[in-house]
C-alpha cells in the first residue's frame, strides 16, 4: 500500500532542524565560577544562597578513602609505591 500523506525531504528537514544540540546555559556565582542554573554549585556547595553540601568535609572524606585504598594496595603487594615508566 502507498503512504497517502507522505512528507517530502524538505518538510522532514524542517521538522528536524530543532533537534540540534544546543550549548549548556551556565550562570556565574559571586566568585566567577560557572555552574548550571537550578543545581547545586559544585565548587561552593551552595544553592539559593545557602550551603547545601559541605565541600570541605567531602574533600577530607575523599582524601581519607584514597589513603585507605593506597594502604590496602601496598599491604596486598599490588602497589609498590613507585610509578611505572612508560616507554
Amino acid at each position: 500500500m502507498v503512504v497517502r500523506m507522505r512528507r517530502n525531504r524538505s518538510q522532514t528537514a524542517q521538522r528536524r532542524s530543532h533537534h540540534a544540540i544546543k550549548g549548556a546555559r551556565l550562570a556565574k556565582d559571586s566568585a566567577g565560577n560557572l555552574y548550571i542554573p537550578h543545581r547545586v554549585n559544585p565548587v561552593t556547595g551552595m544553592y539559593k544562597g545557602r550551603v547545601v553540601i559541605d565541600i570541605v568535609a567531602q574533600k577530607k572524606r575523599e582524601e581519607r578513602r584514597l589513603k585507605r585504598r593506597e594502604k590496602a594496595l601496598r599491604e596486598s603487594g599490588q602497589d609498590t609505591g613507585q610509578k611505572e615508566a612508560t616507554t
